[in-house]
């Protein structure tokens, strides 16, 4: 989780933005972080963060751009893999005209399924803060070595439809699925993850996550390479364990009527059990090659099969 903390925190803080994508980027993360909620016969809006720099983010753009204030509660839960920080913010005061601000109601002030229009139609630079404030709230991304995946769970499948339409509109192909307890949008292919990171304003991050990848990938192929040789290994043991045993069964099959350079071969294949094809040609005298001496073998072997066949002939 550490990287993933890493890229939040650069997220909170990025600079540059135009007031209209900060105000994207805020209202994308009030929706994905928990949104408008009525409380008896009011509302307040309630989100819910993992990164303390998110959380802290949106209170001073609410109070510095939208002119409301809001606070941030800490909560500790236990879960199954340890204790996981939580940070809550929480307006309480002039809710609805914040909510109209955000555009996260319309007009009739009807909440919105989705996102805002004005987000969803906006300019690249308000689409890319939205995705960032989307992934501030609900982001989660693969650790290097892992199957590479960035993945945000979404308030509803509107929103995920509008977080897919968007990521189009930055040239990448999200996937959006159904899960049990969520509607998820997901980027699995490294390129696309490392371009979207920085598209969202994680350049230092996304230098880290790449290399580590990079370092991943190359101990991976190592690995297999090392495993497929092991079983290279394994496999021509055996085949020579095999070997061995029908070169002895032949030698008791043809006794003594065995051409001479059959018999050498298939006594180095008795004596050498550990080598290849390849050193037992080596170490004949004179020097084979190594199909000359598995062409002896496979003779030798045939010669004591048909021996053997003509004698069971002969018996009957």
């Amino acid at each position: 989780m550490a990287l993933l903390d890493d890229v939040k925190s650069e997220l909170a803080a990025f600079e540059g933005d135009s007031p209209a994508a900060i105000k994207a980027q805020a209202a994308t993360m009030i929706r994905f972080g928990g949104g408008l909620h009525r409380v008896q016969n009011a509302y307040v809006i309630r989100s819910i963060y993992t990164s303390l720099e998110a959380a802290e983010w949106l209170r001073d753009t609410l109070r510095n751009v939208f002119g409301h204030e809001a606070e941030i509660k800490h909560q500790t839960r236990q879960t199954q893999n340890g204790p996981v920080e939580t940070y809550i913010v929480l307006v309480t005061r002039n809710v609805v005209a914040l909510a109209l601000q955000t555009g996260l109601v319309d007009r009739r002030k009807q909440q919105v399924h989705g996102l805002p229009a004005e987000v969803v139609n906006g300019s690249i630079a308000q689409i890319k803060a939205a995705w960032r404030g989307a992934f501030m709230a609900r982001g989660m991304l693969s650790e290097p070595g892992k199957a590479s995946f960035l993945d945000i769970a979404c308030p509803s499948e509107e929103a995920a439809m509008a977080l897919c339409g968007m990521a189009r509109r930055l040239g990448f192909q999200a996937k959006h699925r159904t899960t049990r307890t969520s509607e998820r949008v997901t980027l699995k292919d490294p390129d696309a993850i490392e371009r979207m990171l920085k598209s969202m304003g994680a350049s230092r991050s996304v230098r880290e996550w790449t290399g580590k990848r990079s370092d991943g990938e190359t101990r991976g192929k190592a690995n297999r390479l090392a495993n497929f040789d092991d079983a290279n290994m394994r496999r021509s043991a055996k085949a020579a364990a095999e070997a061995s045993e029908k070169v002895q069964r032949a030698f008791e099959i043809l006794g003594d009527n065995i051409p001479e350079n059959l018999r050498q071969a298939g006594q180095l294949r008795i004596d050498h059990v550990d080598k290849s094809l390849e050193e037992l040609g080596k170490i004949a005298e004179p020097q084979i090659t190594k199909d000359a001496i598995a062409g002896r073998i496979r003779r030798l072997l045939q010669l004591a099969e048909k021996t053997e066949k003509a004698r069971a002939a002969e018996g009957k």
